[in-house]
C-alpha cells in the first residue's frame, strides 16, 4: 500500500484509440487518465474496509491543455489530493511526458465520497480527510 498523502504515478502509453482527427490525444483520453489515476491512487493507498464501504463519484473537472501528446508516447499520470471537506475532496493531476518530463496538462477533480450501498453522499471521517488530504477545503 502507498501512503495516500503522497503523490501518485501511473504509467500510460498513448494508444491509437487515443489519438483524434488532428493526430494528437483527445481531450477524452486526458479525462480518463485523470479518473483512472485517482482510482488506482484510491485502491493502492486505501484499506480494503474503506474500499468496501466507500466510492467516489466526480462533481467537477478542471483540465488545462498545455501541450500535445502523441502515439506512443509515455506519460505519467501524477496525482495527489489537496484539500477536503466533508463532501469535496479536490484532487490534482498532472499528465507529464516521461522524455522531458514537460506538463502537458493539469487538472483539478473534486470528487465526492459516497456510500458504496446506498450510493448517497458520505462524509468518509475524519481519519480518512486527514489521510488523504494536505490541508481543509
Amino acid at each position: 500500500m502507498t501512503l495516500a498523502n503522497e503523490t501518485y504515478e501511473l504509467s500510460i502509453t498513448v494508444q491509437p484509440a487515443d489519438i483524434d482527427q488532428l493526430g494528437h490525444v483527445n481531450n477524452v483520453s486526458y479525462v480518463r487518465w485523470v479518473q483512472d489515476a485517482a482510482v488506482a491512487h484510491w485502491q493502492a493507498a486505501a484499506p480494503p474496509a474503506d474500499q468496501e464501504k466507500l466510492a467516489w463519484v466526480v462533481v467537477r473537472h478542471e483540465i488545462d491543455y498545455k501541450r500535445p501528446a502523441f502515439l506512443g508516447e509515455r506519460l505519467i499520470a501524477r496525482t495527489w489530493v489537496g484539500s477536503a471537506s466533508r463532501l469535496a475532496f479536490r484532487r490534482h493531476t498532472e499528465i507529464v511526458r516521461v522524455s522531458d518530463r514537460v506538463i502537458l496538462a493539469s487538472a483539478v477533480t473534486t470528487w465526492c465520497p459516497i456510500d458504496a450501498k446506498s450510493g448517497k453522499p458520505t462524509d468518509p471521517g475524519d481519519e480518512i480527510r486527514a489521510r488523504f488530504s494536505m490541508a481543509p477545503l
